[in-house]
């Protein structure tokens, strides 16, 4: 058989494994999974708590509410109103719940609620993001359209209480890449503080985490795979990896910014957080939990959570 032919099937068949590949990571960022079933132990043991967490969410009767995203898809959200004695008129304090990606309102924050809720007496917004929960969407938008959403649903929230409330907005994984995109977007006077838990400091980081996830110790063998996934998302979901980079536009971060972290997160490296706090211009604190992997800060030690929040929220507010 003729070298060349030999040569030419062998590098037919790398870029075709490229192609597949790069599909894969496409599908593994930008694919809805409206309920992923959780695999390893921490995670089923995650899972029953959120199972028992949601039930009493529930039992506190949210409000089922709904606005149009900018791009035309029915989005819905809980609204928990904060508890309020006989006769005392309603906080204007508003918590924005952000979730992560493959997660849900309830699931990724009902643990959180209660703090919020009962603890500090905020209202809650709870929103499923494009994609994801009981909202529409047949791209998940990784922060990059996400965060615009979330302006919509700051917009009901002040057409609904008042311009004169305030807003923390509190986001986990994605929703902190969310939020954290938010903030740096010029957002509207309402929101006050930024608490971004876990989140990456840019898609294209990111998407490698997702490499390594699929194709283990291969993973350096695929990076041409990358630019292909990128494109596919630019050619589908409408946004590409420079429009969800919370790193590359930190400088221009508006509101004070709490910072966690796990110190055994592997998927979202921890160095992520460090890279983002250093890049911060605005009033910020870092709490890194040494023992929790990712999303599992409050877990493993929801009462110094709790207290670098509450701290956060007065140096910054002059009231919780």
């Amino acid at each position: 058989m003729d070298i060349w032919k030999i040569i030419a099937g062998v590098f037919g068949l790398l870029i075709l494994l490229e192609v597949v590949a790069g599909i894969g990571v496409f599908i593994a960022i930008c694919v809805p999974v409206r309920k992923p079933a959780p695999q390893k132990p921490e995670h089923l043991r995650r899972q029953e708590l959120r199972d028992k967490n949601n039930a009493m969410f529930t039992a506190y009767g949210p409000e089922d509410v709904s606005i149009q995203s900018f791009d035309s898809l029915e989005l819905r959200a809980w609204l928990l109103p904060a508890k309020v004695p006989e006769g005392e008129a309603p906080p204007k304090r508003f918590a924005l719940l952000s979730h992560g990606h493959h997660c849900n309102g309830p699931d990724e924050f009902s643990h959180i609620t209660p703090f919020y809720h009962e603890t500090l007496g905020y209202n809650i917004l709870l929103p499923d993001h494009c994609g994801h929960g009981r909202s529409g969407g047949k791209w998940i938008g990784f922060g990059a359209l996400d965060w615009r959403n979330l302006n919509l649903w700051i917009k009901y929230l002040t057409e609904r209480f008042g311009e004169d409330i305030e807003i923390i907005l509190h986001g986990i994984s994605m929703g902190a890449a969310t939020v954290m995109l938010l903030n740096e977007n010029n957002p509207p006077p309402q929101v006050k503080l930024v608490i971004e838990d876990c989140g990456f400091s840019s898609e294209k980081a990111e998407m490698r985490g997702a490499g390594r996830m699929i194709f283990g110790a291969l993973e350096p063998l695929f990076l041409p795979a990358y630019p292909i996934a990128g494109m596919l998302q630019s050619l589908f979901a409408g946004y590409s990896l420079k429009d969800s980079d919370p790193l590359g536009g930190m400088a221009n971060a508006k509101c004070p910014t709490l910072f966690v972290h796990g110190g055994k997160d592997t998927f979202v490296p921890t160095r992520f957080v460090r890279e983002l706090y250093d890049a911060c211009p605005a009033p910020k604190k870092l709490l890194i939990v040494p023992e929790a992997i990712h999303a599992f800060s409050y877990y493993i030690d929801g009462e110094s959570y709790r207290r670098a929040v509450t701290d956060f929220i007065t140096e910054q507010l002059g009231h919780v």
